[in-house]
């Protein structure tokens, strides 16, 4: 039994579909397929249900679901096992790679990145930047080490290490704006403003839940990916940005930021892929970031 092809079917059981997980392994399908045959006719049994003609959706079979639950704990033994062994070393070289949104709570990566600069200054640290969708699909990929995020994770794809540090919500405008001269915004208050926020995907509801109106019923004039490129909106007198505090820095400019009230907090978490084998630099990465945390 080979340890790749079970952590091909682990992609095919995570993903529930045989193209969507041989996309993330880098692999054709065909392949992948081919793979996942051999092991079923290696164990005698059929371990996937494929859909209909035209569905790519797969389901586990009764030994299917054995297969995974053992394989999981097969695959985290032989990482812990990896881990313990190559981290032995005293000379640590290598990348971390880390996919963000823009937060203030990147100084927390920072700290730690400056702890292990003296006693590993062989390891190198790089900051993609973009939203949540961008954020999985490069780590479902493998493009990326970690993920910053501010949302539910999805337990049965990821591991997940909860930050201490919350981003609150608020209100980015011109100072000169009417609304810069209160201390923080309440709902009321951005009802019948030109508003401009994140088209990511479930944050609208996430607001509309705190705005007490559905997103459709305001006035929305323009949709951001990035905060920067929201702040010169704002600045051209466009309209209010809703966004995380901290990210635009306001002194010595035309903007200022209020927060909410009823204060809005999100809260931020590191993940990673389960089952995903760490170089030596990310492992020592993940550990002397939870000694920071803790």
């Amino acid at each position: 039994m080979d340890l790749r092809v079970l952590q091909y079917f682990l992609a095919v059981a995570r993903e529930q579909s045989i193209s969507a997980a041989a996309e993330s392994l880098h692999l054709s399908q065909p392949a992948l397929s081919i793979q996942i045959k051999a092991l079923e006719e290696e164990f005698g049994k059929q371990l996937l249900i494929r859909g209909a003609k035209g569905s790519r959706k797969v389901v586990l079979t009764e030994e299917g679901r054995i297969l995974r639950q053992r394989a999981e704990e097969i695959l985290s033994l032989v990482q812990k096992t990896e881990e313990e062994l190559t981290c032995s070393d005293d000379t640590i070289v290598g990348d971390v790679i880390i996919g963000a949104g823009e937060t203030d709570i990147i100084r927390l990566l920072a700290k730690t990145a400056k702890k292990l600069q003296k006693k590993y200054p062989d390891i190198h640290y790089h900051i993609s930047s973009g939203n949540a969708e961008y954020v999985l699909e490069y780590l479902d990929k493998g493009l990326i080490d970690f993920g910053l995020l501010f949302r539910d994770i999805d337990s049965t794809k990821y591991e997940c290490l909860p930050l201490p540090i919350k981003a609150t919500w608020g209100v980015l405008m011109r100072k000169d704006s009417p609304l810069a001269q209160k201390d923080a915004i309440s709902p009321e208050d951005l009802w019948n403003q030109p508003l401009i926020i994140s088209h990511q995907k479930g944050e609208d509801q996430y607001l509309a839940q705190w705005m007490k109106r559905d997103v459709s019923t305001l006035h929305i004039v323009a949709t951001y990916n990035l905060v920067f490129n929201a702040s010169l909106l704002v600045d051209e007198g466009l309209g209010y940005a809703l966004c995380f505090d901290k990210i635009i820095h306001t002194q010595g400019s035309n903007l200022c930021f209020r927060p909410f009230t009823p204060k809005l907090e999100a809260s931020g978490y590191i993940i990673w892929k389960k089952y995903q084998v760490f170089s030596k630099a990310a492992h020592i990465f993940l550990q002397y970031l939870r000694d920071t945390i803790s």
